[in-house]
């Protein structure tokens, strides 16, 4: 081996735990990113420029003009679930690898989605607020709703769908989902769970959890005339996408009285595939802290969670830059494209 040759260029575009910045730095140069800000698109770009690997997470949106810029790229690890921010098919036709961590982040998601919707059916936040503004003892105030022997809709049946259908048969709840894709009837029948058109769900459902990716399919999926169907005064929350949820629409429905409350995780202005995306939290959401309850995209907020994610996103770079199929994988390259292909341990 050329001992002169110059070792692959890794830049990493947000904070990680340095154990993975060890794990690179032992067969690559990294550039990484241990600000809690991300970086701007231009300096991502000017840093990506020579790299030979790139580690991106949700924040990040690449695109075919970012990938032209960057010539020597043969990987980008995603260290999320969704690829919806990252042109896949642009990568494809250039030879790039592109890699997601699908499964270490549907527990954390499902736990939080269930955290969420107790959170929002019995008034926690509010009942927070009450006490640290100078309770009074009891008074017969901030009725909610029970989750026991509730009827619960589960919009989007993939891995978190069924992880949330899990966590909920504890609730004696009667569970109904709707998804193109039915799950499998021995699967359906340990979890309990209904397959039913979205209309069906939307009317007989107490609370509704999204739970289903952003697409062409699922943009606005929950739009005025869905929205509006659904039963009165149930709960709608949404861990999925945010722009799967029409929020303009979920403002309104809320300040009307017709939705019982909302609670989010994510939200459109996240959605970097959307070139048109809000720049802000919806203010109308925002301004109904009494129906409303968010977290700040805390679904994969476990520190252990968040270790092997990005362990996981590291060693797929490793692999592509040996020459080898990347765990994770989410297209198909010719391989040994790498300009350096590392030696395997």
């Amino acid at each position: 081996m050329n001992t002169h040759q110059r070792r692959p260029l890794v830049v990493l575009s947000h904070r990680v735990h340095p154990q993975v910045i060890t794990l690179l730095s032992q067969r690559c140069e990294v550039i990484p990113n241990q600000h809690e800000d991300s970086l701007p698109a231009a300096e991502l770009q000017r840093r990506a420029a020579n790299a030979d690997a790139l580690m991106v997470f949700m924040p990040d949106r690449i695109d075919a003009d970012f990938l032209d810029a960057c010539p020597r790229l043969r990987v980008i690890a995603g260290a999320l679930k969704g690829d919806d921010n990252i042109d896949l098919e642009a990568c494809t036709s250039r030879g790039i690898w592109m890699t997601r961590v699908e499964d270490l982040l549907t527990d954390p998601t499902a736990e939080l989605a269930v955290g969420l919707l107790i959170g929002l059916a019995r008034n926690v936040a509010p009942g927070d607020r009450r006490v640290r503004a100078g309770f009074p003892g009891w008074r017969p105030v901030l009725y909610g709703q029970s989750l026991i022997g509730a009827t619960i809709g589960i919009i989007g049946a993939g891995a978190v769908g069924r992880a949330v259908a899990r966590l909920l048969r504890g609730f004696d709840a009667r569970l109904r989902y709707s998804d193109p894709a039915p799950v499998p009837a021995a699967v359906a029948d340990f979890l309990g769970l209904e397959q039913v058109t979205l209309t069906e769900l939307l009317t007989s459902s107490d609370a509704v959890i999204v739970c289903a990716p952003l697409g062409p399919d699922t943009m606005h999926l929950l739009d005025r005339a869905a929205l509006a169907s659904m039963r009165a005064g149930a709960l709608l929350v949404n861990v999925g996408r945010g722009s799967v949820v029409c929020e303009d629409v979920v403002a309104e429905l809320l300040r009307l009285g017709h939705l019982g409350g909302y609670a989010a995780d994510v939200f459109e202005f996240e959605d970097y595939s959307r070139p048109e995306r809000p720049g802000h939290p919806h203010p109308g959401l925002i301004g109904q802290p009494e129906k409303t309850l968010f977290t700040p995209h805390l679904g994969s907020a476990v520190d252990a969670a968040r270790l092997a994610i990005e362990q996981r996103a590291a060693t797929s770079i490793l692999q592509a830059l040996a020459g080898d199929v990347p765990e994770g994988a989410a297209n198909s390259v010719h391989q040994g494209s790498a300009i350096m292909p590392l030696p395997r341990e």
